[in-house]
C-alpha cells in the first residue's frame, strides 16, 4: 500500500546530506513492512554505511541491527564484520556494539558472518574479526553462549586453524580455552590434540630452520597450561626427548636475545610432571641422562701438589641443570631402577662423581647467595641484582634437593620441588626442607619470593658474577611474526578481495 512511498525513501540515498540522514533513519524503521523490497533496502543502507560524510555513516551503521531479521541476519553479520576495518574510533565502536546486539538475537548466525570473513575476507578484516572474537566472546552471557554455539565455534575454528600465522594461533587458543564446554578433561584433551596437530609432531624436526623451532615452541607453550594428571603431555615429552634434545646445540630462533636452549629445557621440565606411560621410556630416559651429563662436569684433575693441573674450573650452568635434573627426576620415577640396573657400574660411578662435584660447587654458591641476601627485605630485594640472587637461590636449592635424592641407595624419586620460575605453592614441604637442608645459616625471609614467569637467566658458579638482564620474553608481545604471511605458518594463499556483501 505504501510501497511507492518507501521506494522514495530508498531513493533518498542518492540525494543530498539531509535526504541521506532521513533515509538512514527511515529505511530501517519501516524495513519489516516491505519484505519484497528487503534487498533494495539493505543495499541502500549499505551505500549510506560507505558515505563520505562520517555522521551519515555512523547513523547508518547504528541502525544496521534492525535489518538482522530471519535470513538477513548472517548477511548483516557479514557486513558488520567487514565494517570492522574502519579506522574511525567512534564508527569502530558502533560496529562492535551492533555486532554484540545481533549476537544476542542469534549467536550462530552472527558467528557465521564473522567466520566467513575470517576465512575469506581481507587481511585487515580477518585480523579484526579474530580480535573481536578473542575479546568479546568471554563477555557474553551463558544464555547466548550455549553448548550448541560453543560447538559451532570449535568446528569453525578448526577450519581456520588449517592455515594460520603464529599470532592468530595464539588468539584462537585463547578463544577456545575460554569456552565453558572445553573446561572438562575431555575438552582439554581435545585442545591438546589441536595443538599437537598444529605443532605437526609427525614431521621431521629441523633444528636449523628458525620457523620450525619457533612453531614447536609456540605450540608447546599453548599446550603446557592444558596438561594435568588427567591430560597427559606424553606425546610432547616424547617428541622433545627424541628429536629436540639430541639437537639442542644446533637450535636456531628468529627471536633476538632468546636463550633458545634454556627455553626448550624449561618447557620440557614443565611438561615432564604430567607425562603418562611412554612407549620408549628407557631410551628416552637415556637421551635425557646423556644430555644431563653434558652439563655435569667431572672435577678438574689435580696435580701431585694438590693444585689444578692447568685446567680451568668448569662452569656450572645451574639453570640448565635444574631443568634437566627435574625432567630426569620426574621420568625416572617411572623407571626407578634406571640408574642401578640399566647403567653399568662404571657409568653409575662416573655419574656419582659428577653429582658430588656439582653439589660441592652448589654449596659454595648457596652460602655466597645467602650471605649476599642476609637481612635484606622489602625494597632491597627488588633491585635487579637481588632479584637475580633470589632466583639463583631457588634454582640452587632445587638442584640440591634433587641431587640428595639421587645419592640415596638406591636412588630415590620422592622429593618434590617447585621449579624456580613457577609461583611457590604455600604448603610446599620441599621448599621448607630445602632451606633446612642446604646450610646452617638461616635464609632471608623473602628468599622464596618467586620470580615472574618470564625471568630467565643462566647462572654461573661462585665467581660473584650475576647476570644483569632478566630478559622478559613473550610470544604474544612479539611484533612482526606475521611477516608477509608467507613464512612458516603464514602462507594462507590468495583469498578473494573487496566488498562481498
Amino acid at each position: 500500500q505504501h510501497k511507492d512511498a518507501y521506494q522514495v525513501i530508498l531513493d533518498g540515498v542518492k540525494g543530498g546530506a539531509k535526504e541521506k540522514r532521513l533515509a538512514a533513519q527511515f529505511i530501517p524503521k519501516f524495513f519489516k513492512h516491505f519484505p519484497e523490497l528487503a534487498d533494495s533496502a539493505i543495499n541502500a543502507q549499505l551505500d549510506l554505511c560507505e558515505d563520505e560524510d562520517v555522521s551519515i555513516r555512523r547513523q547508518a551503521i547504528k541502525e544496521l541491527p534492525q535489518f538482522a531479521t530471519g535470513d538477513n541476519l548472517p548477511r548483516v553479520a557479514d557486513i558488520l564484520t567487514q565494517l570492522l576495518q574502519s579506522d574511525d574510533s567512534a564508527e569502530f565502536n558502533l560496529v562492535n556494539n551492533a555486532l554484540l546486539s545481533i549476537f544476542k538475537m542469534d549467536a550462530k548466525g552472527t558467528l557465521g558472518g564473522l567466520f566467513s570473513q575470517i576465512l575469506q575476507g581481507e587481511d585487515i578484516v580477518r585480523e579484526r574479526a579474530i580480535k573481536f572474537l578473542s575479546t568479546k566472546l568471554k563477555t557474553l552471557p551463558e544464555e547466548v553462549m550455549t553448548k550448541e554455539v560453543e560447538e559451532f565455534i570449535l568446528t569453525e575454528s578448526k577450519k581456520v586453524l588449517e592455515d594460520v600465522t603464529g599470532e592468530e594461533f595464539v588468539l584462537f587458543m585463547k578463544i577456545l580455552s575460554g569456552l565453558k564446554s572445553l573446561q572438562t578433561v575431555s575438552g582439554r584433551q581435545q585442545l591438546v590434540e589441536l595443538v599437537a596437530e598444529q605443532a605437526d609432531l609427525e614431521q621431521t624436526f629441523n633444528p636449523s630452520d628458525p620457523d620450525c623451532v619457533d612453531r614447536l615452541l609456540q605450540c608447546t607453550r599453548q599446550a603446557v597450561p592444558l596438561f594435568s594428571k588427567n591430560v597427559h603431555s606424553t606425546k610432547f615429552v616424547t617428541y622433545f626427548c627424541e628429536h629436540v634434545l639430541p639437537n639442542l646445540g644446533s637450535l636456531t630462533t628468529p627471536v633476538e636475545g632468546l636463550d633458545i636452549q634454556l627455553e626448550v629445557l624449561k618447557l620440557l621440565a614443565e611438561m615432564s610432571s604430567f607425562c603418562g606411560d611412554m612407549e620408549k621410556l628407557e631410551s628416552n630416559l637415556k637421551k635425557l641422562f646423556d644430555k644431563l651429563l653434558e652439563y655435569m662436569p667431572l672435577p678438574p684433575e689435580e696435580a701431585e701438589n694438590g693444585e689444578n693441573a692447568g685446567s680451568e674450573e668448569p662452569k656450572l650452568q645451574f639453570s640448565y641443570v635444574e631443568c634437566l635434573l627435574y625432567s630426569f627426576h620426574q621420568l625416572g620415577r617411572k623407571l626407578p631402577d634406571f640408574l642401578t640396573a640399566k647403567l653399568n657400574a662404571e657409568k653409575l660411578k662416573d655419574f656419582k662423581i659428577r653429582l658430588q662435584y656439582f653439589a660441592r660447587g652448589l654449596q659454595v654458591y648457596i652460602r655466597q647467595l645467602r650471605l649476599a641476601l642476609q637481612g635484606k627485605t622489602g625494597e632491597a630485594l627488588k633491585t635487579e641484582e637481588n632479584k637475580i640472587k633470589v632466583v639463583a637461590l631457588k634454582i640452587t636449592n632445587n638442584i640440591n634437593v634433587l641431587i640428595k635424592d639421587l645419592f640415596h641407595i638406591p636412588p630415590s624419586y620422592k622429593s618434590t620441588v617447585t621449579l624456580s620460575w613457577k609461583p611457590v605453592q604455600k604448603a610446599d614441604a620441599s621448599q621448607k626442607r630445602t632451606s633446612e637442608d642446604t646450610t646452617s645459616s638461616s635464609p632471608p625471609k623473602k628468599s622464596s619470593a618467586g620470580p615472574k614467569r618470564d625471568a630467565r637467566q643462566i647462572y654461573n658458579p661462585p665467581s660473584g658474577k650475576y647476570s644483569s638482564n632478566l630478559g622478559s620474553f613473550s610470544y604474544e608481545q612479539r611484533g612482526g611474526f606475521r611477516g608477509g604471511r608467507g613464512r612458516g605458518w603464514g602462507g594462507r594463499g590468495n583469498r578473494s578481495r573487496g566488498r562481498i556483501y
